[in-house]
């Protein structure tokens, strides 16, 4: 249940417009700025509406009286807006790298095979799913579950491939 006199929890009025000197919001996008805790100086925060944590915090001009911030304005907010969407999506784009390997090998009969590996993180039960793949055709050779620790290699390809895709340990 949400409690109205909680200044932390979220309200519908939390989506809506709002463009004022030292918080600007749109529906999905809010910047603030704040104090910068380690200098004299500002800092502008950009959070996504719903996550828990700024995806992007950096430092904001002085305004005229070098005390007071700059105030936000629209043609800053649009460059934050788009600066905060790269660094998420650079962000999302890592994860999926470090979660799916791929390598292609030459095995038996000169046949040229391609080799993944997907992990699944899970804070309980995380997993993975190791595959190979007849690169000519992109058809499914074999499948079988890993261990998310399993390192995908050249050398461990052809040892699975080898093997007669028998289940690595």
């Amino acid at each position: 249940m949400t409690d109205l006199n909680d200044p932390t929890e979220p309200t519908d009025s939390d989506s809506l417009p709002l463009r004022e000197a030292r918080l600007w919001r749109d529906g999905l996008w809010t910047a603030r700025v704040i104090k910068n805790e380690e200098d004299d100086g500002w800092a502008v925060e950009m959070t996504r509406q719903g996550d828990p944590e700024p995806a992007l915090v950096g430092p904001w001009t002085m305004g005229r009286d070098k005390k007071n911030p700059k105030p936000l304005d629209g043609p800053a907010f649009s460059t934050l807006v788009k600066t905060a969407a790269e660094v998420i999506r650079r962000h999302e784009q890592h994860l999926h790298a470090t979660l799916n390997k791929s390598v292609t090998v030459t095995a038996r009969n000169d046949q040229r095979v391609r080799v993944t590996l997907a992990i699944v993180p899970d804070e309980d039960n995380p997993s993975a799913t190791l595959t190979a793949y007849d690169d000519a055709d992109d058809s499914e050779l074999a499948s079988v579950n890993v261990s998310p620790a399993f390192r995908l290699t050249a050398s461990s390809a052809t040892a699975w491939i080898e093997s007669e895709y028998a289940r690595p340990r």
